[in-house]
C-alpha cells in the first residue's frame, strides 16, 4: 500500500467494555484523506464510545486501531491531537463572552518578546484568525465580537477552521447539527464539505441519513455496540441507509401494528 493509499485512521474489530456492560463490539471502517465516514446510530448505539476511543479519551479493549498504518493505542486529548486526530464536540468548548479571535486561539496565542517581556500579539492573532476563517469560506463581520453572538452554525464553523488551522488530519464532528435548524445545519454541512475537499479525513457522527447522505462517502451504522455494516456511498441509497437505521424489519413491523390498530 502506498501511503496516499493508507487510511488516515482505521480501526479492525475494535471492542470496549464498562465492567459487564459491552458498549462497542467488532466495529471496523476507515478514515481516508479527502473523503468523510459517517457514523449513525440512535442513542446508546456506541456513538459516543467509538469517538472517545478515536480522540484518545478511552482506550479500546479488543481489536485495532491504526493511525497512518501504524497500531497506537492513546491515552489522551493531547496524544490524539499529535497524531492530527481533532474533536469537534456537540457542545463546544467556546467560552461566549470571548471575543471570536480569543476562542480560535485559547491556549495556543500567538506571542511577542520574549522571557518577562513576553506579550500576546494581538494583530497577528487577529489578521490569522480572520483570514483562517476566509480561507474556510467563513465571513465574519468582525472577529472582535463575542462568540456568544454568533448563531450555532457560525460556532461550528469557527470551531472546524481552528482544527484546521492547528494541522488537523482528521477531524471528528460529533453531532454538529443535532442542534440546529434546516438553514443553519446546511451551513455546517457546507463546511464539513469544505474540510473535506482540503484533504483532510472527516469522522461525522450523526442520528440523521438525510445529513449524513449529502456528504458522505461511507456509512458505518451502529446499534447497542454492534456494526450493522459499513457501506460505501455508490453501494447504498439515502432510503436504504434510513430504512437500516431506523431498525429496517421492526419498522416495518410496527408499521403494520399501526395499521391495525387504526382499521376500524
Amino acid at each position: 500500500m502506498t501511503e496516499a493509499q493508507t487510511p488516515l485512521i482505521e480501526v479492525q474489530d475494535i471492542g470496549k467494555n464498562y465492567g459487564s456492560v459491552i458498549a462497542l463490539r467488532e466495529v471496523s471502517t476507515v478514515v481516508n484523506p479527502g473523503e468523510v465516514t459517517c457514523v449513525l446510530g440512535d442513542n446508546g448505539a456506541g456513538k459516543s464510545t467509538l469517538i472517545k476511543i478515536l480522540a484518545g479519551v478511552h482506550q479500546h479493549d479488543a481489536g485495532r486501531f491504526l493511525v497512518g498504518g501504524a497500531g497506537v493505542r492513546l491515552s489522551s486529548p493531547r496524544q490524539a491531537l499529535d497524531h492530527g486526530i481533532a474533536t469537534v464536540y456537540q457542545d463546544l468548548a467556546v467560552v461566549p463572552l470571548m471575543s471570536v479571535w480569543r476562542n480560535f486561539f485559547l491556549g495556543s496565542e500567538p506571542t511577542l518578546g520574549a522571557g518577562p517581556l513576553q506579550r500576546l500579539d494581538r494583530r497577528k492573532a487577529k489578521e490569522t484568525a480572520r483570514t483562517a476563517l476566509a480561507d474556510m469560506g467563513i465571513d465574519l463581520r468582525d472577529v472582535e465580537q463575542p462568540v456568544g453572538t454568533l448563531s450555532g452554525g457560525e460556532r461550528q464553523c469557527v470551531a472546524i477552521a481552528r482544527a484546521v488551522y492547528f494541522g488537523a488530519k482528521v477531524l471528528i464532528l460529533d453531532e454538529p447539527t443535532a442542534a440546529l435548524g434546516v438553514k443553519q445545519s446546511g451551513v455546517v454541512l457546507r463546511y464539513v464539505a469544505q474540510a473535506r475537499d482540503r484533504g483532510l479525513g472527516v469522522v461525522l457522527i450523526t442520528h440523521n441519513p438525510h445529513h449524513a447522505y449529502p456528504v458522505g462517502n461511507r456509512f458505518l451504522i451502529l446499534k447497542r455496540g454492534r456494526s450493522l455494516g459499513s457501506s460505501e456511498k455508490s453501494e447504498i441509497t439515502v432510503e436504504e441507509l434510513t430504512r437500516q437505521m431506523a431498525g429496517g424489519a421492526e419498522l416495518e413491523a410496527l408499521q403494520h401494528e399501526l395499521r391495525e390498530v387504526a382499521s376500524p
